[in-house]
């Protein structure tokens, strides 16, 4: 991939993690989707990894997902975890013993009207081949 089209990547990501408002979380996944990259989980956090602090990324937003309707601190270091929990405990986030975040009380849901980007469902593909079965004519 050339270096322009990942800048360009990163740059998507940087927008959505700054849309994050405080006292929520959005998970590495659901801000991949929202940069237009389904499934990039692990280049969202390639983007925050690589970020510098001059890009002021609210970066504790982000976390891992650990199931349906839960998040976990996805850093490994122990001391990059111990920050991470400090500020979302500051900004009014429930953070568990373990790391876990309630992501039905604490996650970030965009609507399409409030000028954040659409909800974090896949679109459809525009030049998707499929007819409608023959019930539906």
């Amino acid at each position: 991939m050339a270096s322009s089209e990942l800048l360009a990547m990163y740059t998507r990501i940087h927008k959505v993690i700054r849309k994050i408002p405080r006292g929520a979380v959005a998970t590495y996944g659901q801000v991949a989707e929202l940069a237009g990259i389904p499934g990039g989980a692990r280049v969202a956090a390639a983007a925050l990894k690589t970020s510098k602090p001059e890009h002021r990324l609210p970066w504790q937003r982000v976390i891992g997902k650990a199931g349906k309707l839960r998040g976990r601190i996805a850093i490994h270091d122990p001391v990059g975890a111990a920050m991470q929990r400090h500020l979302l405990e500051h900004e009014g986030v429930a953070v568990g013993d373990s790391g876990l975040v309630a992501l039905d009380i604490y996650g970030w849901l965009p609507t399409a009207g409030s000028g954040r980007g659409a909800s974090p469902r896949r679109r459809p593909r525009s030049g998707s081949k499929r007819r409608a079965s023959s019930s539906r004519r």
